[in-house]
């Protein structure tokens, strides 16, 4: 707690608005958001919790809750970035922020008033994959483990250094876990204390890093708010998350960032990296073209694109779908894809056809959920996944949520559910397994290649027309 109070000054202001710096005296005389007509949240940059793309659109599981609780409250939400969890939650102590939301563990040693938990989390040490597992705890001694200070995981590892007295810690300047993690996959550093989510995150883009050690510490993340709000605005968000536990919104949220991020393994998450640096470069520009025609993000058609075939035109499968969309003899036909092995043709074949899936599903699928159907319709064709989104509203779940959709599309194969499909069985597990690749692939692309900039003068390129009537789907 001392740190943080000494550090607090220190970085007061290091935390700011994107375009704008809070002023010092306007933080300490901070108001109730109902008289400063915003909710003011400390966070941090991080995939976690809060994110913004190339063009200033800001998302993140605590960005997106955080909106609705203000659509609630009735106000907008103005975030304050710090550059980690410990300069956020001081900011809440020193009453210069409503709350913090920084995707950071429960921590009863502090002065703060936590919510009910929004996820469970559990801590772990991480290091190279050229180093061997850690199997006990004496196998620490002569490690040095860099952790954040006043962590929970620092204060089991200082008990920890009581029992392995060779064991060092390494309280780093910057604790972002990002940083950490980045620092420990080039070799600078040798262990990392971190939780297991922020770990496969990290994974998603460095497969050189892996769990050494499993920590028998486990905690719930939730927002802090000042010690002394026991009601009001204390009040007003628990009430505020008994809602959208009740009504499955946290689930979905909980879902669309978190959900997917363990389907890659470590090799093929290097063979995709790799393949980002030796293939992609001579087919960006068709998909860039495809995103100017289709008005579809690039990088996700790019990801789709992997996912069928790997970014090899000359793909063929046992089915007889080829190319880099991989698309069957008959939707080339109606999309007027001439050669299916041209590159460009595929792409901004499969493209539309994409385009096309997206458009048949109902207005009432929201975004990015809708992306998320269209990919697996895009495996199964439209005609199986209507007839999964009738099962599924017979099952009383919600055929507009994909999180309730990937539990129901494995069912397709079984008789006593492809019984009742006019299309008949349909190996619906394999299109969840796409679909949720496609999501690990696109999430890296995000990361690594920027977003499309229309060019200021007019290319050539003209917009193309979708067909109304979709051809069947592609296996």
């Amino acid at each position: 707690m001392r740190t943080l109070l000494i550090i607090a000054t220190a970085f007061l202001v290091a935390g700011c608005e994107p375009g704008t710096r809070p002023k010092l005296a306007d933080l300490h005389s901070l108001a109730d958001y109902r008289s400063a007509g915003e909710l003011r949240v400390a966070t941090r940059v991080g995939p976690a919790s809060y994110r913004s793309d190339a063009e200033g659109k800001a998302s993140g599981f605590d960005h997106d809750l955080l909106q609705k609780l203000g659509e609630r409250l009735g106000v907008p939400v103005r975030f304050v970035l710090f550059p980690d969890a410990t300069r956020a939650l001081e900011a809440v102590i020193r009453g210069q922020v409503h709350l913090a939301a920084a995707g950071v563990g429960r921590n009863d040693r502090l002065p703060l008033n936590w919510t009910s938990p929004l996820r469970e989390i559990d801590y772990v040490l991480v290091g190279r994959s050229d180093n061997p597992e850690l199997t006990e705890e004496k196998a620490l001694a002569r490690r040095i483990v860099s952790v954040r200070h006043g962590s929970l995981t620092a204060d089991y590892l200082t008990q920890v250094r009581k029992r392995v007295p060779d064991m060092n810690l390494h309280f780093p300047s910057n604790p972002a876990d990002e940083h950490l993690l980045n620092e420990l996959a080039q070799g600078h550093l040798d262990l990392v204390a971190t939780d297991r989510v922020q770990f496969a995150l990290a994974a998603q883009t460095l497969p050189n890093l892996a769990i050494m050690y499993d920590l028998p510490v486990s905690s719930t993340v939730g927002w802090a708010l000042p010690p002394d709000a026991k009601g009001g605005l204390a009040a007003e968000v628990e009430d505020f998350l008994a809602t959208i536990r009740s009504d499955d919104t946290l689930a979905r949220l909980s879902d669309r960032y978190f959900g997917h991020i363990r389907r890659l393994d470590d090799t093929a998450v290097t063979t995709f990296l790799a393949r980002i640096q030796a293939r992609l470069p001579r087919y960006r520009l068709h998909f860039l073209e495809a995103q100017a025609r289709t008005g579809i993000d690039w990088r996700f058609l790019a990801a789709l694109a992997y996912q069928e075939s790997h970014w090899d035109p000359l793909a063929t499968s046992w089915s007889g779908v080829r190319g880099m969309m991989m698309l069957t003899s008959e939707t080339a036909d109606r999309l007027g894809v001439r050669d299916r092995l041209d590159a460009r043709e595929s792409i901004l074949g499969g493209a539309r056809y994409f385009a096309m899936l997206k458009e048949q599903l109902p207005d009432a699928v929201p975004e990015p959920d809708r992306s998320w159907m269209a990919a697996a319709a895009y495996n199964l064709g439209m005609g199986h996944m209507n007839g999964a989104r009738t099962i599924a509203q017979r099952m009383g779940k919600n055929n507009t949520s994909w999180l309730d959709m990937k539990a129901v599309l494995p069912l397709m194969s079984r008789p006593e559910y492809a019984s009742r499909l006019k299309a008949g069985a349909a190996r619906g597990g394999e299109a969840v397994i796409m679909a949720e690749n496609i999501r690990n692939y696109h999430d890296i692309l995000l990361r690594l290649e920027g977003a499309y900039v229309p060019p200021l003068q007019p290319t050539g390129l003209t917009l193309g027309a979708a067909p109304k009537t979709p051809p069947p789907g592609d296996g």
